[in-house]
């Protein structure tokens, strides 16, 4: 039970490693991200449940999520403030911010 979770989450974290280096598009990554982060989640989870410490893997996993949803929050506006200036979600379109 414990190796079909762990191949889940590596399984999900491949997928959102595969997204984030083959995507271009801004939202496509930050969901490549997301989907890497929700691995960690489930990594963190079953180790701790092997361990028998659920309630300070628990901690961990709140504090972890809420650090993420912070960074996704500040990674979001980022987007729009680049979408506002370049007019397309391409990362390429990025290179004309130079200043």
């Amino acid at each position: 039970m414990v190796t079909t979770y762990l191949v889940f989450a590596g399984l999900f974290f491949f997928i959102g490693l595969f997204a984030m280096l083959t995507g271009r598009n801004m939202i496509r990554l930050l969901i490549g991200l997301e989907i890497m982060a929700k691995a960690v989640v489930l990594a963190f989870i079953m180790a701790g449940w092997v361990r028998g410490e659920e309630f300070l893997t628990q901690s961990y996993v709140i504090t972890f999520i809420v650090v993420e949803v912070s960074l996704m929050a500040v990674a979001l506006a980022l987007v729009i403030n680049a979408y506002r200036n370049t007019g397309s979600l391409d990362i390429r379109g990025l290179a004309r911010l130079k200043g």
